[in-house]
């Protein structure tokens, strides 16, 4: 069985929920990451802050190259990632949750992949499915089992760089490109966790409609402050969901096949 990995910010995984939690660090060639290692029902599972210990780490400026290789390098073979993003469809509202099953690259400065050339060469990843259909499933057969869920299956993810909101005209612009919610740290990670042979799907959280669709001007309180609202609700859903995941043999396993397999 392999280890499954929730990244995400501090409110969604209470260490106390896990036995024998132990905190842990560990060096790459990317950097040094930090991680909790513990389990749950039995399974084995890491959770790492993807904002650092005290949530100090601005989106653009995530190690996501050295957070993807590390859980890689421990075993990881699934990873279920939490984002809090806005809405620029009227049918996803604040407090519903949604899988998102495509993704728009709106970033600028992020390192996108482990192959740069040189030594490492060049790799071209199919991404035609990037979220792994199979934990999309599990997580939605999770919110049937529990009831009560507001999960919409599918959904097109815009990630922009930040650490500024965006503005209405950008809004209007994604929104007639077909995307559905706006954050600002989906990408890279589902790209290198796909070249990473990492299965990988992303619970969104509504918090907000993005720019130009809500009546009043955007502010990070009202993002955390929904957060905490739902974070309870969002963990019990993750955790049911590493309950039932079988940890099958998947498609994203051998993303790298025709390259001869990610190796770390």
């Amino acid at each position: 069985m392999g280890l499954i990995a929730i990244i995400g910010g501090t409110g969604v995984c209470d260490i106390k929920m896990l036995k024998n939690a132990k905190e842990h660090h560990m060096d790459t060639f990317y950097g040094t990451i930090h991680y909790v290692r513990g389990t749950y029902e039995g399974k084995e599972l890491i959770f790492l802050p993807r904002h650092g210990k005290t949530h100090s780490i601005p989106p653009h400026l995530i190690n996501y190259r050295g957070n993807m290789l590390g859980l890689k390098r421990l075993g990881v073979t699934a990873v279920i990632s939490t984002t809090a993003v806005g809405s620029l469809n009227r049918d996803f509202k604040p407090n519903e949750f949604v899988l998102p099953d495509q993704f728009l690259d709106f970033t600028k400065s992020r390192h996108t992949s482990f192959f740069d050339g040189g030594e490492n060469g060049v790799v071209h990843v199919d991404m035609t499915e990037p979220y792994c259909p199979t934990l999309r499933r599990t997580l939605m057969a999770a919110a049937d089992e529990l009831g009560g869920y507001a999960l919409h299956n599918g959904g097109t993810y815009v990630c922009t760089e930040g650490p500024r909101f965006e503005t209405p005209a950008e809004i209007k612009m994604y929104e007639t490109l077909g995307g559905d919610l706006v954050g600002m740290t989906n990408v890279p990670e589902v790209c290198l966790a796909r070249e990473a042979e990492i299965c990988y799907a992303t619970v969104s959280m509504v918090t907000n409609f993005a720019a130009g669709i809500s009546p009043s001007a955007l502010t990070h309180s009202e993002v955390v402050d929904c957060m905490a609202e739902n974070s309870l609700r969002l963990r019990t859903l993750i955790m049911k969901a590493v309950e039932l995941y079988g940890d099958d043999d998947c498609l994203c396993r051998h993303a790298l096949q025709e390259y001869g397999g990610f190796t770390v």
